[in-house]
């Protein structure tokens, strides 16, 4: 925050409007509140998902239906959050959910090789150029945790770069320092964007370095963009030293028809994946160079072994193949990120037009409201943010119908459309207008 900013709220006033704040919020919601409460003798803090919990209490949605939600307490509230980035379908596509109705009627757990699998593969090859061979697994933190495993198998090399506040799963966690569940992989740490400190720190690894991993694009980081610059940097400088280059494209694979490696045209030698491409069931992938993959046939001695009782459950196979093949086209998919590339430009119009401290990151229909200056190009930049700026907005958000996620993150979906940007933006200029005391000015 520049040394002149000007807050015209003191803390306690910030303290007291956010208190205030939850307390409407759980006057408005008594029925998820009771869940929580008798959720929490089953479920540690009565949760089974980090990410979903936010004080007081998250709200218990009983249905959707395309981008809205219902709740417990008889709410109905635009999605913005489209389950981080997994929910681009929206609630109820319906050629999805035929394809899946279609799938549980003929059978589930067939312990065998399906007719559908070896289909979805080369529909996913033929649309991302990274992808000569690809593996199916359960979860995007699954197939990146076999993304570096065999990177360390291929190249006999121990060492991993990671960028400081990325997030790869939940045991491949690197924000605020990284958890203490993290695989013991041995981590060397690179700023985000910084080309000259990165090139320096694969050079200075060298014959150590199995590989470098990072979304194109930081999603919990704060949907940060790399520059192509970095990129390149760092394909060149991996492929001087026989390192692998390791896209996680999990969330980033969304904003381009062609995965933001395709969108570059960058050539990692590995691309994970996941969240959506399941079509609304569980799915994680990884793939890339068909020497590097072709360890995994069995038929060959030596070969890699990769299980997982799931990896190919037809519903996964079912939904992702209609999603992708009938749902997500060409034409959707960027009618989505130019809708995603509007609001962001409408938001920043309505922070400066409230001449609040602000700027939002992210490309196409992913992106994260920031209480700091712009632009953001790395995560240290955050730091000079109040958490209770973002915590207000949150919050604020909710009780106007809006379901934000608590970092200031939005993900759109498909059956998003001009009235639901038009209505987020009356809701989020009133945000403004209303809590213009508490939050930081120029």
């Amino acid at each position: 925050m520049p040394e002149n900013s000007d807050f015209s709220a003191s803390n306690s006033d910030i303290d007291a409007a956010l208190a205030t704040a939850r307390q409407r919020f759980v006057d408005s919601n008594p029925k998820s509140l009771q869940r929580h409460k008798d959720a929490a003798a089953s479920l540690p803090g009565g949760n089974t998902r980090a990410v979903l919990y936010y004080p007081p209490f998250p709200l218990t949605f009983t249905g959707g239906e395309g981008c809205r939600l219902d709740t417990l307490d008889g709410q109905t509230l635009i999605d913005m959050v489209s389950e981080y980035t997994a929910g681009i379908y929206g609630h109820s596509n319906p050629v999805i959910a035929a394809a899946l109705k279609s799938a549980i009627d003929n059978g589930l757990s067939l312990g065998g090789p399906n007719t559908v699998e070896a289909q979805y593969a080369s529909v996913l090859i033929d649309r991302f150029p990274a992808y000569e061979r690809v593996r199916f697994c359960n979860s995007g933190t699954e197939a990146n945790i076999m993304a570096i495993s065999m990177a360390r198998a291929i190249t006999k090399r121990p060492t991993i770069i990671v960028m400081a506040e990325g997030y790869h799963g939940g045991v491949l966690t690197y924000g605020h320092g990284g958890s203490i569940l993290n695989l013991p992989f041995p981590m060397k740490f690179a700023t985000y964007n910084d080309i000259e400190g990165t090139r320096e720190l694969i050079r200075a690894t060298g014959t150590d370095l199995a590989a470098v991993i990072l979304e194109p694009m930081l999603g919990g980081g704060g949907c940060i963009p790399a520059s192509p610059e970095f990129l390149q940097m760092i394909r060149e400088e991996t492929r001087n030293i026989d390192a692998l280059m390791i896209f996680d494209e999990v969330m980033t694979s969304r904003l381009d028809y062609r995965g933001l490696h395709g969108a570059h045209a960058i050539a990692p030698d590995l691309v994970t994946m996941g969240k959506y491409l399941g079509g609304g069931a569980s799915f994680g992938c990884f793939g890339g160079r068909a020497d590097l993959m072709d360890r995994f046939d069995p038929s060959k001695p030596d070969a890699f072994s990769h299980g997982g009782t799931f990896n190919n459950n037809i519903l996964s196979m079912a939904g992702g193949m209609a999603g992708m093949t009938k749902v997500l086209t060409e034409t959707a998919c960027q009618t989505l990120n130019d809708r995603g590339d509007a609001l962001r430009e409408q938001m920043r119009e309505t922070l400066a037009r409230h001449r609040v401290v602000g700027t939002l990151s992210g490309r196409g229909s992913l992106m994260a409201l920031h209480f700091v200056p712009g632009p953001v190009t790395t995560p240290a930049r955050l730091d000079a943010g109040d958490r209770r700026h973002l915590a207000l907005f949150h919050v604020e958000m909710l009780l106007r119908g809006f379901y934000v996620a608590p970092r200031g993150m939005i993900a759109l979906s498909l059956p998003y459309g001009d009235s639901e940007i038009a209505e987020f933006i009356t809701a989020f200029d009133d945000f403004l207008a209303q809590n213009h005391q508490y939050l930081p000015t120029p």
